[in-house]
């Protein structure tokens, strides 16, 4: 499984429409959306699914067949990280579009639609070769797993071992099935931290990821009050003592916490600087309205990835529906994108 700063086709979108929980603030989150894809059409190609295209074609007509492709296709929501393709290579070059079932984060939302989403991606003959792996018997979401692109898998325990997703299994079968289907030699699970508002049981891209030069980059918490103070702790003592395949240990970059950002009903919304999208010589990174928060995030990203562009997306709509920027974005590699995009 290639690391997310490896070379990159396009991007999946999923485009947010009336049928989905967004309908009362749809203009809202569509303006957000549009910013996303401008944002990723500067550095990489834009391949958006949904139900309503006409708002996005109408938002993005600037830009060219070369740069965007839409697909009609019926979907319940627009967390294309956890329902896209899973892609991996082999030894030879040989691609895999690997089709995981995902069953609305361990049943707790109509996810029937798009589950079918990579599927209906590959019926339409999208993709340049029949490489597609159906994995339909095994619950697998994109924003619970993280590679280094050399073998080496970042997870949890409680999204991957939770109830409703693959119970059947335990901890052992999960791990040699990943190894098989991933092409991973070594899996790190961490079992601790989350997030306040979090639907998905603490998807790792929400706490910790990975990055170039054996660096894990993780949100932090020092404020002793603040309810993520104690499992955010012991994830970051976690995190020290784990090492990579060659048996190194990972160099840790923390972001700051944002200060809280609640909803109309005084809940805890998942505001998250992990949540970044990492792209063709640049990063998308979620910003959440906070001056010193931000601005302080923003340099740590750069100073991760310095030779990157740093493109802050306010992503304030996005989170309250308990996602983030990460969440609404898949990468696909270039050898699996069709020819047309390169004419």
């Amino acid at each position: 499984m290639p690391a997310e700063w490896e070379k990159q086709g396009a991007v999946l979108l999923s485009w947010p429409h009336s049928g989905t929980d967004w309908a009362y603030m749809l203009e809202e989150v569509r303006t957000c959306f549009t910013q996303i894809a401008n944002a990723i059409a500067r550095h990489a190609r834009l391949v958006i699914v949904g139900e309503e295209l006409d708002d996005a074609k109408r938002r993005l007509a600037h830009l060219t067949e070369s740069q965007v492709a839409y697909i009609p296709c019926p979907t319940n929501d627009t967390w294309a990280r956890d329902f896209g393709p899973i892609s991996t290579v082999n030894a030879l070059g040989e691609w895999t579009i690997n089709d995981f079932r995902f069953n609305g984060w361990g049943m707790k939302f109509a996810a029937g639609k798009d589950n079918l989403v990579t599927r209906r991606l590959i019926s339409c003959g999208f993709f340049q070769e029949d490489w597609h792996c159906c994995r339909e018997g095994f619950v697998l979401e994109g924003g619970s797993i993280e590679s280094d692109g050399k073998g080496l898998l970042l997870t949890t325990t409680q999204c991957l071992l939770s109830d409703n997703r693959n119970d059947e299994m335990d901890k052992d079968d999960i791990e040699a099935y990943l190894c098989e289907a991933l092409g991973v030699e070594k899996i790190l699970w961490l079992d601790y931290g989350y997030m306040a508002g979090d639907d998905t049981d603490s998807h790792i891209d929400t706490l910790a990821r990975l990055a170039p030069g054996n660096i894990i980059i993780y949100q932090g918490c020092n404020d002793c009050n603040d309810e993520h103070f104690e499992e955010i702790n012991k994830m970051k003592r976690q995190l020290a003592e784990m090492t990579s395949i060659e048996g190194d240990p990972f160099s840790l970059v923390e972001f700051p916490m944002p200060d809280p950002i609640y909803d109309e009903d005084g809940l805890r919304l998942p505001a998250t600087y992990a949540n970044f999208l990492i792209l063709n010589n640049a990063v998308l990174f979620p910003v959440y309205g906070q001056k010193e928060n931000d601005k302080v995030s923003i340099g740590i990203i750069q100073s991760v990835f310095p030779d990157h562009d740093i493109i802050p997306i306010d992503c304030r709509p996005l989170i309250r529906q308990h996602g983030s920027l990460h969440c609404v974005t898949m990468q696909l590699p270039e050898a699996i994108i069709p020819n047309k995009f390169n004419q």
